[in-house]
């Protein structure tokens, strides 16, 4: 049986990163590194995954990826300004060409006065860094893979655009 998460778009993306001779890092909140362990399961993903970080509160967002205080006390874990800074923490701490930033609420509540399924996607490039803000719905588990997919996807568009 093959792996659930193993889409044609992750195959896509490490085959698209292995031409260009680019690599990828991921730090991620509520998916806990899902998305690295994504790129992971693909064959060949050693030429270009550097690493994940997993920065499930605010003290490994801070201490991990270099997230500076100060957005945290401004907007909060789950916030565009955050996860730019993950993206650019990650890209920059693992010396990778992108780096990509997960933040959200997976519920079962919301937080921080924001909704169940609210996700912000970082992505760091070699030229600019993009949040996309994501609305996704189902449950906790529904919502992670969800936001691993979209940020695959979305990735695979800027990589094929750079």
């Amino acid at each position: 049986m093959d792996d659930p998460l193993l889409t044609d778009d992750a195959r896509a993306l490490v085959a698209d990163l292995t031409v260009r001779k680019q690599s990828i890092a991921t730090a991620e909140s509520l998916t806990a590194g899902l998305l690295a362990a994504t790129l992971a399961g693909v064959p060949g993903a050693s030429e270009v995954l550097r690493g994940g970080l997993v920065t499930y509160t605010e003290h490994t967002k801070i201490s991990l990826a270099g997230v500076a205080p100060q957005i945290l006390d401004e907007v909060g874990p789950v916030a565009a300004p955050t996860a730019r800074a993950l993206a650019v923490g990650a890209r920059q701490r693992c010396e990778s060409t992108w780096g990509v930033g997960l933040t959200g609420v997976a519920g079962p509540e919301p937080h921080g006065g924001h909704e169940v399924g609210t996700v912000f996607l970082g992505l760091a490039g070699p030229v600019d860094t993009e949040v996309v803000e994501l609305h996704l719905s189902g449950t906790r588990w529904d919502i992670r893979l969800a936001a691993v997919r979209q940020s695959i996807s979305r990735l695979r568009a800027l990589v094929a655009a750079a």
